[in-house]
């Protein structure tokens, strides 16, 4: 498909991916103002599986919710990883980091993709590999105590740990089996993600002293949008374009997320957009773009499957660097 015969269609979904899963780092700042961390994590998470699957039950009947109790587990190992281990962190670091760095940090992930399949043997490519040391360097600017800024340092190696659980859960997601249908995958993915972040939350202790009555009303409104727009509409764009679309135009999202997150965090919480950051997330976005390019033009010995996987959410961490997989699996997100 060249650009010529790209639809409208397609550039309307393109641009609900590109804003909607942008802005999701700003709804996540604004939820924790006064929301928990994990708890409104799993709120969001357990509602917007619910969600998908009652909107699977009814475009297709109870047995598109049937799986094997190895693909239920292995939905839920990577749900785990994916939503309380890179989605949770990020939530968690945002209580102390601004929204736009968080996505930059996030934006670095498919490099840890790249090194995860090069310790299990694969070899990505030169192409690849440059791109992971783009990356790496951005993100050295982006957490170097005082180059981004009045920044909690803990918050920013929490960013980091998360792209590292995201990166874990897309790798792992390709090896192990899944359900076949990707939209019953991230239904049960989003529910054991999100009971996962709650019990985290209960045992941190989150409950103690919350009074829903002192939660405002952007939050309400932030943590709603989320849900909504962030897990439900943009995904299903999402995956509606991988069906359609070119994969190399899809996975412009990959570097296109971030800028967005950084602007909205401008331009809405007066967040400082300082030059080291400046700086450094371009370089982390010409390494995701490298990583991409490189893997666009791929040999066809690496497509291992054709089904794209599912993607939660605008958290998403960047494309997994498989050609004929999801962009972001993920992504993680």
């Amino acid at each position: 498909m060249t650009t010529a015969r790209i639809s409208g269609s397609v550039w309307a979904a393109l641009a609900i991916v590109y804003l909607v899963w942008g802005s999701t780092y700003l709804g996540i700042r604004v939820v924790v103002e006064t929301l928990p961390p994990f708890l409104s994590a799993g709120a969001r998470f357990v509602v917007a599986g619910l969600l998908l699957a009652a909107l699977l039950v009814w475009r297709h009947g109870p047995s598109v919710l049937r799986v094997t109790r190895a693909q239920l587990a292995s939905a839920a190992v990577v749900g785990v990883l994916l939503l309380l281990g890179g989605n949770g962190l990020v939530v968690l670091a945002e209580t102390s980091v601004p929204s736009g760095l968080a996505a930059l940090l996030v934006a670095v992930m498919p490099a840890w993709v790249v090194v995860l399949r090069t310790v299990f043997g694969e070899r990505p490519g030169a192409g690849a590999y440059a791109g992971v040391l783009l990356g790496l360097a951005g993100l050295a600017v982006l957490t170097l105590p005082g180059l981004s800024g009045d920044v909690h340092l803990g918050g920013v190696l929490t960013v980091v740990a998360a792209t590292l659980m995201w990166s874990a859960g897309s790798f792992s997601s390709a090896r192990i089996p899944m359900p076949r249908n990707p939209f019953t995958a991230s239904a049960y993915e989003m529910m054991a993600g999100g009971l996962a972040c709650a019990l985290v939350g209960l045992a941190r202790g989150e409950q103690r002293g919350l009074d829903l009555s002192e939660v405002s009303t952007r939050s309400w409104a932030a943590l709603a949008y989320l849900v909504v727009f962030g897990s439900l509409i943009a995904f299903t764009a999402y995956a509606w374009l991988l069906q359609t679309a070119p994969l190399s135009l899809v996975a412009t999202y990959a570097y296109v997320n971030p800028v967005v997150a950084v602007l909205l965090g401008w331009l809405v919480l007066d967040e400082a957009l300082t030059w080291p950051i400046a700086v450094g997330g371009a370089v982390v976005v010409a390494g995701v773009w490298q990583i991409v390019r490189a893997e666009r033009g791929g040999p066809p010995a690496e497509a291992a499957d054709p089904t794209p996987r599912p993607l939660h959410d605008g958290q998403a961490p960047g494309p997994s660097t498989r050609p004929t997989v999801s962009p972001e699996r993920k992504r993680l997100r």
